[in-house]
């Protein structure tokens, strides 16, 4: 990178060097494009790099601000996207090989948004194939590697965008968040990682993992840049009906939030990681918060209810997949049938074809009640607690992951210690709260994330809790690698 532009760490850094004149959009965006090609090679990050579209738009917010025309709250800022948005004109892979030569049609309404104001898409990054995973050791064009120690996973779903942002490729990422795909690589990658309101952004243009659970949301190196990038895209779409308006920003409240740990998240954890996590509730306290301890009943449920419901909608939402209308076909077809089947055993990797398996069989006539509607009365359940929770704390507090980034191979070979990973962020998921990992010092150099949860469209609230325990305890996270 330029001199300069090493100096800039945040959004409101690079917005201020702008609109001063110490930086050009192109000197930006070219820094952030050679610091990609300096360090990809060796964390494997980029699936597509968007070079000459990200210098023409640079070139084109450089003209407008010299004639001094309006420019959106982003203009000039280059960020990241994980492969499941569609970026109009661009490859969209979804890291699957069934789609590794789409070219996406249109622009989903996120995008569109950030473009709009002005953000300057430098590539598309890696995943695990269609976000299912935990490590991004499941992506068909191969695994990447965390920034802090490059033997480790960068977390998962969305790795590619947290080791990106890590290792200084953009100034902010987004992602999907479907069990804890933003918030698991935030903890595992060192940054701030948001999983809004189920709705608060549109998932028009995404590729779908579960559509009931799938959330779209920011990587940014604070909680203020998460905030300014969540703003910009949210919002009710015409083209997703679920999406639903987020109240007006609100002053965030000068007095500590009500907030208490879950007792739940805290048991079984090893005692090196227990240890960081108890040490910082010490610290919010210090600063003047009021922790308690609070039980939820069936938060212990939600791991194997997300396991049956996701499956089970994933299953859906593949069927598309067929040979037929888009996307890679199979040379040794020769039907219909074998169309089918010889395209996705050829094309979906093996995670992808357990969870259709699953899914398949959860939904079957003869197992439909026994575990498709039992989970989703434990899904009522777990979203009564949180909402009973809440009505006497503004925050929750727990661990984001019950360990920090684990090696390449530890798990890949044993799906249930993989779905672990996850134990702690999918109650969000079914409830449809916000939740948001900060960065918190781990054993070993390794870092960790602390998860503040708050009930649903409070945003507001929960930025401003994120932003004071960001402030109390200062977390000095250790050199990366790369």
């Amino acid at each position: 990178m330029s001199d300069a532009a090493k100096l800039l760490h945040t959004i409101s850094q690079a917005q201020s060097a702008l609109q001063t004149g110490e930086l050009t959009a192109r000197q930006l965006v070219e820094a952030h494009l050679s610091r990609l090609h300096a360090v990809d090679d060796a964390i494997k990050v980029v699936l597509t790099p968007l070079d000459e579209r990200a210098l023409a738009q640079a070139d084109a917010i450089d003209a407008d601000r010299s004639a001094g025309r309006e420019l959106g709250v982003l203009a000039g800022i280059p960020y990241t996207a994980k492969d499941m948005f569609l970026l109009a004109g661009t490859r969209t892979t979804a890291a699957s090989q069934i789609l590794k030569d789409f070219v996406a049609p249109y622009t989903g309404t996120a995008i569109a948004k950030l473009e709009a104001a002005g953000a300057i898409c430098i590539a598309k990054v890696n995943q695990d194939e269609f976000a299912h995973g935990g490590s991004t050791e499941y992506s068909s064009f191969g695994p990447s590697k965390n920034p802090y120690g490059t033997d480790r996973v960068p977390g998962g779903s969305s790795g590619g965008s947290a080791a990106a942002l890590a290792a200084g490729i953009g100034l902010f990422s987004v992602g999907t968040d479907t069990g804890g795909s933003i918030r698991q690589p935030a903890a595992f990658c060192g940054v701030v990682g948001l999983k809004p309101t189920y709705g608060v952004v549109s998932r028009y243009g995404v590729i779908s993992m579960a559509s009931s659970l799938d959330v779209i949301g920011p990587f940014a190196n604070t909680v203020e840049d998460a905030q300014t990038v969540l703003y910009v895209m949210a919002g009710q779409d015409s083209n997703d009906a679920t999406t639903i308006a987020l109240p007006e920003q609100s002053t965030a409240d000068s007095k500590p939030p009500r907030a208490a740990y879950i007792k739940e998240y805290m048991e079984g954890l090893h005692p090196d990681v227990a240890a960081a996590y108890t040490s910082a509730y010490e610290k919010l306290t210090q600063a003047g918060w009021d922790i308690k301890t609070v039980s939820l009943e069936h938060v212990g449920l939600a791991l194997p209810a997300y396991y049956v419901l996701t499956p089970a909608e994933i299953s859906s939402n593949l069927e598309r997949y067929d040979g037929v209308r888009y996307g890679s076909t199979s040379d040794a077809a020769t039907d219909l049938n074998t169309t089918y089947t010889k395209t996705r055993g050829e094309f979906f990797g093996p995670e992808v074809q357990r969870r259709i398996l699953t899914g398949t069989y959860v939904l079957s006539a003869g197992y439909y009640d026994a575990y498709y509607k039992k989970a989703m009365q434990v899904r009522t359940l777990i979203k009564q607690d949180f909402e009973a929770t809440f009505a006497d704390y503004d925050i929750l507090l727990g661990p984001t992951t019950p360990t920090a980034a684990f090696k390449f191979g530890e798990h890949s070979q044993a799906p249930v210690a993989m779905y672990l990973a996850d134990i702690m962020t999918v109650a969000a998921n079914l409830a449809g709260i916000p939740a948001i990992s900060i960065p918190l010092a781990g054993p070993s150099g390794l870092p960790l994330g602390l998860q503040l949860m708050a009930k649903q469209t409070n945003e507001a609230g929960l930025f401003g809790a994120a932003t004071a325990a960001e402030t109390a305890l200062q977390t000095e996270l250790g050199a990366i690698q790369v």
